[in-house]
């Protein structure tokens, strides 16, 4: 028995992607810090979607599935399942589609992030925090409802506009020496990874990761994907798992994935604080902690980093709590 191969999307869709949202989703600015490029030893430039509608670069995915969709399947209305960021994304999108959303959320997912979704219009429906039984639940209400599932990043429309982030990035940074992201389930990484691997064809593309959910460092390195780790992280954005489809692009355009303990984390996401004068969640910091841990490899290159999302609860910020 052959597996069916998933339907991957193209550079031509993340360009169409871009033409699609443009009315919607926001360009987000590159920012620079000498502190922080003297403290590295490299030039530092931050694509900052945490500035993003919703406060992350998950608008993009969302906002470009939504409104691809014909206005039959749109009328149905929309399902997700998500631990946030991508819950607020679907939520607003499906609003601004004029149509209904509902998301599937893990229990022990952040109180910003899941006023943000209700906030947004959705309607949310709780399930058991692993993601076997979100994508159990958003099955049978898919099958319940009629309502057209959008996958956090299993969805070639939501990689694409996903990428949307370097396109925009490259075009206002075209002398980038390495790009690196945030990977959970890699829908922002492959995204990217396919556009920025297409405009830059020499580009060293790589991915971060919290060494308390290493799933993607895991599948790349075995080839196929790993689906059995319990993901223990601070980076509650970061505990999805690859996909076929993800793990098929990351093989083909990204260079590797380095991993970050927590503590890093941590002191990142209070640097961008600091520096940039950015609300940062600890997922987006994830980047910059990366290149902390990894000096020598980042010695004197021009580095883009995504900070991709700034949803952070203020009355438990990881500083004080792990004081």
């Amino acid at each position: 028995m052959t597996t069916a191969v998933p339907t991957l999307p193209a550079f031509a869709d993340v360009l169409s992607a871009a033409a699609r949202i443009a009315p919607h989703a926001q360009q987000t600015p590159v920012l620079r810090s000498q502190s922080l490029d003297d403290m590295v030893g490299c030039r530092l430039h931050f694509k900052c979607e945490n500035l993003q509608r919703v406060g992350a670069f998950k608008f993009r995915g969302a906002c470009n599935a939504i409104f691809a969709l014909d206005d039959v399947a749109a009328s149905r209305g929309i399902l997700t399942q998500s631990s946030g960021n991508h819950g607020a994304a679907v939520a607003l999108a499906s609003r601004l589609r004029g149509t209904s959303a509902t998301v599937v959320v893990p229990e022990g997912a952040p109180a910003v992030k899941l006023a943000a979704i209700a906030g947004y219009g959705a309607r949310i429906v709780r399930c058991a925090p692993t993601m076997a039984a979100r994508n159990a639940a958003a099955a049978a209400l898919a099958e319940d409802t009629g309502a057209h599932l959008v996958h956090p990043f299993d969805d070639a429309h939501v990689i694409a506009g996903q990428g949307t982030v370097a396109l925009e990035f490259l075009r206002s940074e075209p002398e980038l020496d390495a790009l690196l992201t945030p990977v959970g389930g890699g829908g922002l990484l492959s995204g990217c990874a396919l556009a920025a691997r297409t405009l830059r064809p020499g580009l060293e593309i790589l991915g971060a990761e919290p060494k308390g959910a290493a799933d993607a460092h895991a599948s790349l390195r075995e080839g196929r994907c790993i689906t059995d780790m319990v993901a223990n992280t601070i980076c509650d954005g970061l505990r999805g798992q690859l996909a076929p489809r993800t793990l098929a692009l990351l093989r083909r355009h990204v260079d590797g994935i380095l991993i970050v303990d927590d503590s890093a984390v941590i002191e990142a996401m209070r640097l961008l604080w600091e520096r940039l004068k950015l609300v940062v969640e600890p997922s987006g910091a994830i980047a910059l902690a990366a290149v902390l841990r990894n000096r020598e490899r980042f010695a004197g290159r021009r580095v883009g980093i995504v900070i991709s999302g700034g949803n952070v609860d203020l009355d438990t910020l990881p500083w004080q709590a792990h004081a």
